[in-house]
């Protein structure tokens, strides 16, 4: 098997992983906080990030990865900016209506793109921008159901696109720049943010529902839903510095999207709640923009793949023939005064 196919074997791991981990906690959650009453999202989040941590020390130990240091100030302004983030998004949440909330979600793709073209100098070609533009289509149709706007809930989600957009950008770019693995980068970044929303959950998830986490009542229930909670968060949060160190910022919130419409379908298979004709509408054209976004990403990695392997042949070509990389100099410095080289003749051996 060729490095590029193992790589590609690897991305699509990396994206079924994500895909299955994110749907099933998710659920998980859902049946966590809406019946049985444990709406402490926050806390929850600081907890999922404490037992990654802990699951990756004892990989760690035997051995399954190897710990990599490099600049702690990076890894530190990093987690502490994961943790920002999510406590962030939590709160536009309790700020604003669900169907803003979703706005806000459908914004971080557009936002994402406008950052790393203006400080990346990537480029988006016009079919990956039109593919993308169905997908948010699809999912505002399939999502939003009201817009309810309030000055401070808008500040919070405005804070909370541009911290995660940071973020996942920062996520891709520190693997590549500091050359470590999505396991490492995980593994060092892990403390930071959990304590950063183990400080702050509690008063986050006080502000928005009015009750005290260390006050709820913990019955044998609730706490297996949180143990299975966190054990899939493990998965979720490996998944997540998986796919954006593989792929893109971008093409994680297109995977988030098909969790989005996943998560709906679920929840109309399994837990019976309402469907409509707009959200079937919405899903399809979301899955058709997600198949092009797919589509056109695949045609383009493939144009630059041959573009540089015909780029390498040539330098090879080049470098195989040294006697027509020596002719082709201008002149030869001899005694001080710059002579033209002799010309090579195919009889030269038998005047020789």
């Amino acid at each position: 098997m060729s490095e590029g196919q193992r790589f590609q074997l690897g991305t699509a791991g990396a994206l079924s992983l994500s895909v299955v981990s994110s749907v099933s906690i998710v659920i998980c959650n859902k049946a966590l906080i809406s019946t049985l009453g444990f709406t402490f999202a926050t806390t929850l989040t600081s907890w999922h990030l404490l037992v990654t941590f802990c699951s990756l020390h004892v990989a760690l130990w035997m051995k399954l990865f190897e710990h990599k240091p490099f600049d702690p100030r990076a890894v530190m302004a990093f987690g502490v900016l994961n943790g920002t983030s999510i406590g962030l998004l939590n709160l536009s949440l309790g700020f604003n209506s669900v169907g803003f909330y979703q706005m806000t979600k459908l914004a971080i793709i557009p936002c994402t793109v406008i950052l790393e073209t203006i400080f990346f100098r990537k480029k988006f070609s016009r079919k990956v921008q039109l593919s993308l533009a169905i997908l948010l289509l699809g999912v505002g149709i399939a999502t939003v159901t009201d817009l309810q706007l309030n000055v401070l809930g808008s500040v919070l989600s405005l804070l909370a696109v541009v911290t995660t957009c940071v973020a996942q950008i920062m996520t891709n770019t520190i693997q590549k720049k500091f050359k470590v693995s999505s396991t490492q980068l995980l593994y060092q970044s892990c403390p930071y943010q959990a304590i950063t929303l183990f400080i702050t959950g509690p008063f986050v998830d006080g502000l928005l529902t009015n009750q005290n986490v260390f006050a709820f009542k913990y019955t044998p229930q609730v706490l297996a839903f949180i143990v299975l909670s966190c054990l899939i968060s493990v998965s979720v949060n490996f998944s997540t510095f998986l796919v954006i160190g593989k792929t893109s910022p971008v093409t994680y919130q297109v995977l988030g999207h098909l969790k989005t419409c996943l998560v709906l379908a679920f929840g109309y298979v399994l837990l019976h709640d309402p469907f409509s004709w707009r959200n079937i509408l919405g899903i399809l054209i979301a899955v058709i923009g997600m198949v092009l976004y797919s589509y056109y990403c695949t045609v383009e990695n493939q144009q630059k793949a041959s573009e540089a392997s015909a780029q390498m042949s040539q330098v090879k070509e080049s470098e195989s023939d040294p006697l027509i990389s020596a002719e082709s100099e201008a002149g030869i410095i001899n005694d001080g005064v710059v002579q033209k080289a002799p010309m090579w003749s195919k009889n030269k051996d038998l005047l020789a």
